[in-house]
């Protein structure tokens, strides 16, 4: 028995009604999508989306690392993504950790992460006004294109604005 099998039986019931094949790659809604990789988080379901309408980019915490801004570029010049919403999350792992005690953990299974950068986050506001700044600032991406931020709250389902 695979440690996937139940992955592989699933998409196998879902490649029987598969509708999406006529979607073209590019962002319908001209929106990319900046959150956490954290499973409590149904991006498209929360925002009112479907398959095909945004850019979905996820990581720990939700943090606008270089490797996002180099997929916003893509996404921007090639895929039809005109808006960006950053959008981390209440109760995040990443905001109850350093990234010393990431290192910690690590190096007692015998594993060096020290030449690593978590992106941990000790104030998520401060973190996401950086990051909002961040996209703004960019001398790659459009200099009007709008940018807005949220928190997500996993126990209501609710956004919560935040300005820059």
């Amino acid at each position: 028995m695979s440690a996937f099998d139940d992955v592989l039986a699933a998409n196998a019931d879902f490649a029987k009604d598969f509708a999406y094949s006529g979607l073209t790659g590019r962002a319908g809604r001209g929106l990319a999508v900046v959150t956490c990789m954290d499973s409590r988080i149904d991006p498209l379901g929360l925002l009112g989306l479907q398959s095909g309408d945004a850019k979905i980019l996820r990581n720990a915490g939700a943090r606008v690392t270089d490797d996002v801004l180099r997929t916003l570029v893509l996404a921007v010049y090639l895929l039809g993504v005109e808006r960006v919403l950053v959008m981390p999350h209440t109760d995040c792992g990443m905001a109850k950790v350093t990234d010393a005690d990431v290192h910690d953990l690590t190096q007692l299974r015998g594993v060096d992460t020290r030449s690593l950068e978590f992106h941990t986050v000790p104030d998520q506001d401060a973190a996401l006004r950086h990051d909002l700044t961040r996209i703004r600032t960019s001398p790659f991406l459009p200099k009007d294109m709008p940018i807005g931020g949220a928190i997500y709250d996993v126990h209501t389902g609710r956004l919560l604005p935040v300005a820059l």
